[in-house]
């Protein structure tokens, strides 16, 4: 992992990166050669949903809508040509997770189970980096998080036109808080970027696509493809409700993690900060936004339990590997 002192908030979009299959060689031969055709949509049903390939080549999809990629034409974001195949890969990562979760559970039944703390932490990345981790652990586990912090609350943006009334109000109270209330200084992806300064890692924004695995890329194309589906909106809310409620006692241990491993003042400023916002933004959450959502739509109950049970299962899935690999003395970063 190579550091430098570039700012993350720069206009420069990241480097095209390398394809981890056909679907993904397909898309990128694609993107980067308007003669090339885009893989066929029929060729997904085979792929593995939570693979390297797939998860790659919807997550280049994605990033279309947010910063793109260095030489690849802005205009690319909604070709026609590419949709068949964006959709294709959705409907078989959807469909998956479907099958994969819990199945008729309501808002409530989901969130009980949240809302109290597991006595069982061998799967528990953060209690692994606050008890026994090492400094180059936290620097592999904030390389992989730096995809989704370094465009912290953005696809929860997506949802906002979407709702109405107390949900619309309290989301929007609450990105407000994650965008800086009002403060560039403030917004929560810049203070990631400064962690990862402190932890000697390149701020530039997706700038550790290459290393991250599969299953760490299945966590941020999660939002990504609740936020962009008016559909999914009941599902968009139960995960940002679940990562709100979850997020205060692991931030609490992450940040001792920074603090006994000396990661540095940023470092541990980074996970405080969110220990203090995320107790309060779990009330306005469960009260405001998902209470408001469902006096509005009770219809959404089982979607918005569906977002949160997804978001459970692919952060276990990516706390699994991690700690696998970390426990066979091995990196959890792919090999560039």
């Amino acid at each position: 992992m190579t550091a430098t002192t570039a700012d993350h908030h720069t206009g420069s979009a990241p480097a095209v990166p390398a394809a981890r299959g056909p679907l993904s060689a397909g898309l990128l031969a694609a993107l980067t050669s308007p003669s090339q055709d885009a893989p066929d949509a029929g060729d997904v049903a085979a792929a593995d949903p939570y693979g390297e390939d797939l998860q790659l080549a919807l997550y280049v999809l994605y990033e279309l809508h947010y910063r793109g990629f260095a030489g690849i034409a802005e205009d690319r974001e909604w070709d026609p040509a590419l949709m068949p195949l964006r959709r294709a890969l959705e409907m078989r990562f959807l469909n998956a997770l479907r099958a994969d979760v819990p199945e008729g559970r309501s808002t409530d039944e989901a969130f009980a189970e949240l809302l109290v703390e597991s006595t069982d932490h061998r799967d528990s990345v953060a209690h692994h980096l606050e008890h026994e981790g090492e400094l180059w652990q936290v620097r592999e586990y904030a390389a992989l998080r730096s995809l989704y912090h370094l465009k912290e609350a953005d696809p929860h943006a997506w949802v906002i036109p979407r709702l109405r009334g107390r949900a619309k109000a309290g989301m929007v109270a609450i990105e407000y808080d994650e965008f800086g209330a009002g403060r560039a200084e403030n917004i929560h992806a810049h203070l990631f970027a400064q962690l990862m300064a402190d932890l000697d890692l390149d701020t530039r924004y997706g700038h550790y696509l290459q290393a991250a695995p599969a299953p760490a890329l299945a966590v941020v194309n999660l939002m990504t493809l609740f936020g962009l589906h008016r559909e999914l909106r009941g599902a968009l809310v139960g995960h940002f409700a679940c990562v709100e409620v979850t997020s205060s006692p692991g931030s609490r241990r992450l940040a001792a993690a920074m603090r006994r491993t000396g990661a540095g003042p940023a470092a541990e400023h980074f996970y405080a900060e969110h220990v203090e916002a995320d107790a309060v933004h779990e009330q306005v959450v469960r009260r405001e936004v998902v209470g408001g959502l469902l006096e509005d739509e009770p219809h959404l109950d089982p979607e918005v339990a569906f977002g949160a049970d997804a978001t459970v299962y692919l952060e276990s899935r990516l706390a699994s590997y991690v700690l696998e690999t970390w426990r066979a003395g091995q990196s959890a970063l792919l090999k560039g």
